[in-house]
């Protein structure tokens, strides 16, 4: 029998412990890498107002916020933002300074005029800087064409198909808690108060039109700055600024029999006449609020994620974002947008990243 050669099977093993040794040095670290896009062509091109200070903290610089904010959001695909300078320009020539709603919507018509779709006002809420970092953020999204209303969370997510297993738990309850929000709307008795202003008012084919106890948005009301829609025009069924249109059973329209589509929510055809316009005044189109606090799990798996696709040269990890305030706040914005828009269809495909640790 021939000896087994020893000397053969050392030079194979050499090389294998060689590797295990060096802790995996030479191996890649596979990394996936969220990514989010505009969700909405209409609102493509976006201006940002400085930031309010609403915080205890006197330092906070509303304009800093604004720059990162600007900063985070035009790194996203399909939008266009415009320099904070331009929006303090035109707030410093019209005398504007969004200390009332009738002022923000002046600025949203100026900037209409220059071909803008969304005018942007946020405010700090909370902001320290001592371990561990906090900061409270609060944007709110204003269309410049008022005929554009709130999109609330869950819009544009694959509901009814089976992508919606893989829709996050907190988008699930964000979206759930924001329907049952608008429902309650339509079911929530008024107050004896004001029941002069919220009377009934019957249509021509029986249909009951129940006004809202909220302000009139579409600019009636103390505001004045627009006619109300009249109730004639109101489509049966549809719920309109928290009031609802009821129609006769017998009017209502059925279902499909294989209704749920299986195929998912498939958009109607182009129509040949633009649609009617119902006059959303003071209310954002989007709006999020949230408190990032640096000791809180959920929120240093994503900081260090963040750290980990930036290459940054400069030294001590993603724990050094916690204690530099403007990669703090870099971070704060960039993740308040990829929320906002996550929660509303703009969470892409992720993007599966292959990486080699550096040696030293």
């Amino acid at each position: 029998m021939r000896p087994f050669p020893v000397f053969s099977l050392f030079r194979l093993i050499l090389p294998l412990s060689m590797v295990l040794c060096s802790g995996c040095a030479f191996l890649p670290e596979i990394a996936h890498q969220p990514t989010v896009h505009n969700p909405f062509p209409q609102l493509s091109k976006v201006a940002i107002a400085p930031f309010f200070n609403q915080s205890t903290e006197p330092s906070v610089d509303g304009r800093k916020f604004a720059v990162a904010y600007f900063n985070q959001l035009q790194s996203i695909p399909g939008f266009e933002v415009v320099p904070v300078g331009v929006v303090e320009r035109l707030m410093d020539d019209h005398d504007i300074t969004l200390s009332h709603p009738d002022e923000a919507r002046r600025l949203c018509e100026l900037l209409a005029k220059m071909e803008i779709d969304v005018l942007i006002i946020g405010a700090v809420t909370d902001f320290t800087m001592y371990y561990p970092p906090r900061c409270g953020l609060e944007v709110h999204w204003y269309a410049t064409n008022p005929c554009f209303h709130p999109i609330p969370p869950g819009y544009g997510l694959p509901w009814g198909t089976p992508a919606e297993e893989n829709i996050p738990a907190p988008l699930v309850f964000e979206a759930e808690f924001a329907l049952a929000k608008a429902q309650l709307k339509t079911q929530t008795p008024i107050p004896p108060e004001s029941g002069s202003e919220s009377a009934s008012k019957t249509g021509e084919k029986g249909e009951v039109r129940f006004a809202s106890s909220e302000t009139d948005s579409r600019g009636g009301g103390e505001a004045g700055t627009g006619p109300e829609a009249p109730p004639e025009v109101i489509p049966p069924g549809r719920v309109v600024e928290g009031s609802v249109v009821r129609c006769p059973d017998e009017a209502a329209p059925g279902f499909p029999p294989d209704w749920p589509d299986p195929r998912g929510f498939i958009p109607p055809p182009p129509s040949s006449s633009r649609p009617p316009c119902w006059p959303n005044h003071y209310r954002p189109v989007m709006q999020q609020s949230t408190m990032y606090i640096g000791n809180s799990s959920e929120f240093t798996e994503a900081l260090a994620s963040y750290y980990f696709f930036r290459d940054d040269a400069r030294f001590g990890g993603w724990q050094s974002y916690l204690e530099r305030s403007d990669d703090f706040i870099a971070f704060c914005c960039h993740a308040h947008i990829y929320e906002m828009l996550s929660a509303r269809g703009g969470a892409g495909e992720t993007r599966v990243v292959w990486r080699w640790k550096k040696i030293r």
